[in-house]
């Protein structure tokens, strides 16, 4: 049996992967069939921590470009994760996951605040940790408290799912031409301003050496094909 590449890793889940066939919300097949990959990856002794966003709800740079002031959007937009937070961490514990949330900001009542040493330790007792509200500051994108996130709590990968199959030169989605990266280091994305992560994400984890793995959520099994080491998506290193 092949044995798990990761001991700790950072699943990052876009907002927009919960929407499934729909524009906006959440899918509750897609968050269950999420919430089945992360036990999976679980059931290999791995350690998960998971960064989500909040594109299937609100985003805050598309709100600022029609005149909402950007702090603002921005915040609308943090909140919007930690809804999506809670949707996952109660699809997770209908599993049998134990997992716990934690937010930038605090709201006491329905998550834990952002403690890094107690996240740490959720992660040690096998409990799967979501981290909500981005990074609790505007102008910062999930990307950017994913790369954060992993720092802090020592992963030694960032898992970033997505829509398309890995990091290609054009949108696979409009242009049938467009060609998949197997392998990029730091400098090919910020240099060809490939829309893997933001500026600010791609420069954290190059200065700490955190490699990034980019591939399909809608391929079932994929999340578990990563942790085993399989070559699939796009792979981001120095």
């Amino acid at each position: 049996m092949k044995k798990a590449q990761y001991r700790r890793i950072l699943l990052k889940i876009s907002g927009e992967a919960l929407t499934g066939e729909g524009e906006y919300g959440i899918d509750p097949l897609v968050i269950g069939q999420i919430a089945q990959e992360i036990k999976e990856v679980k059931n290999l002794g791995v350690e998960v921590a998971v960064v989500i966003g909040g594109g299937n709800i609100f985003r805050g740079i598309a709100a600022s470009s029609k005149g909402m002031e950007r702090a603002s959007a921005d915040y609308v937009g943090m909140l919007a994760t930690i809804m999506n937070g809670i949707a996952l961490q109660d699809a997770l514990e209908k599993i049998g996951v134990h997992t716990r949330v934690q937010t930038a900001i605090e709201m006491r009542q329905i998550a834990e605040p952002y403690i890094r040493r107690r996240a740490i330790r959720h992660l040690e007792k096998g409990r799967v940790v979501i981290f909500a509200g981005g990074t609790g500051n505007p102008y910062f994108s999930t990307d950017t408290a994913a790369s954060l996130r992993a720092m802090e709590t020592g992963a030694e990968v960032i898992l970033k799912a997505t829509k398309v199959e890995g990091v290609y030169n054009a949108d696979p989605l409009t242009n049938e031409k467009a060609r998949k990266y197997d392998q990029l280091t730091y400098l090919d994305v910020l240099k060809k301003q490939l829309k893997v992560m933001d500026a600010t994400a791609i420069s954290l984890c190059m200065d700490h050496h955190i490699p990034i793995i980019v591939f399909s959520l809608k391929k079932k099994g994929n999340v578990k094909k990563v942790v085993l080491g399989e070559k699939i998506g796009t792979k981001v290193g120095g």
